[in-house]
């Protein structure tokens, strides 16, 4: 049976998001290098979209070739995961105020004191309020570096290696 890109993507979206919802669910216990497990993962799906696709007759030997169904993979698993992570924190609210707490005590603690208390309350509003936009658009941007990173890698060690 074939699994196109695009399913590929999604089971492996699929599983990242289990992931990070087993962190989230072990809370404090959590081991921070389980997060690695997530970008593995990511990786795995490309890498297994790669292989698939290199053992088939459309296979043309060309980066391009090859490229264009990791870009199909992992294209997918971007929108999965920003739609995961905005509505994720959307929905967990705490996430932005406690990194607001923890941005203001950052303004308070600079040495040149800049800033009046006025000040710092309106940027520490402004950070909470778009703290949600700057974890989607993060994700995407981390999502999509990584996913042409280790596509443009794989494409080139598998044109090599046929060689």
């Amino acid at each position: 049976m074939k699994i196109s890109p695009a399913i590929k993507g999604i089971i492996t979206a699929a599983l990242m998001t289990g992931i990070i919802l087993l962190i989230y669910n072990m809370g404090k216990n959590a081991d921070t290098r389980l997060q690695y497990a997530v970008y593995g993962i990511y990786a795995l799906g490309i890498v297994w979209t790669l292989v698939a696709f290199r053992q088939t007759a459309a296979y043309t030997g060309t980066f391009g070739n090859l490229f264009s169904q990791g870009f199909r993979c992992f294209i997918v698993v971007t929108l999965i995961m920003a739609l995961f992570y905005g509505i994720f924190n959307y929905s967990h609210p705490e996430f932005a105020e406690e990194s607001s707490k923890i941005y203001k005590e950052q303004l308070l603690s600079e040495k040149n004191g800049s800033k009046t208390p006025d000040e710092i309350e309106e940027a520490t509003r402004s950070y909470k309020k778009g703290y949600n936009m700057a974890v989607v658009y993060g994700s995407i941007f981390g999502y999509l570096i990584i996913g042409v990173a280790v596509t443009a890698a794989i494409s080139v060690f598998l044109i090599k290696r046929k060689e």
